[in-house]
């Protein structure tokens, strides 16, 4: 079993920046890939960004070169660095561990709680 706990999430204004975290614990060595999706009001859940326990990312389209998925193994740590936050962006945020095929398609073996994220001005 994998264990994911988010914090970070919060209020920011238009323009606004905020940096996710994700802490893994457990038996990590069944993981090579962890993500990140988010779920607003009345939505789907959709992917965000993809990291491989490489380095490989995939993005969504709609981050458009605002949102950086980076992970640090020797703290087993996962965050997701948003920038240029816009209303649009408001959602619960989870991050997912797993394979990779498995975390892309939103099947992934592990899920945190979430951690909300609102823009607002």
């Amino acid at each position: 079993q994998v264990q994911l706990v988010e914090s970070g999430g919060g209020l920011v204004q238009p323009g606004g920046s905020l940096r996710l975290s994700c802490a893994a614990s457990g038996n990590i060595f069944s993981i090579n890939a962890m993500g990140w999706f988010r779920q607003a009001p009345g939505e789907e859940r959709e992917l965000v960004a993809v990291i491989s326990s490489g380095g490989r990312t995939n993005y969504a389209d709609f981050v458009e070169g605002r949102f950086t998925i980076s992970r640090d193994n020797s703290n087993n740590t996962m965050y997701l660095q948003m920038n240029d936050l816009k209303p649009k962006d408001t959602a619960n945020y989870y991050c997912c561990a797993g394979t990779w095929s498995l975390v892309v398609l939103g099947a992934a073996d592990y899920w945190g709680q979430g951690t909300q994220v609102t823009v607002s001005s």
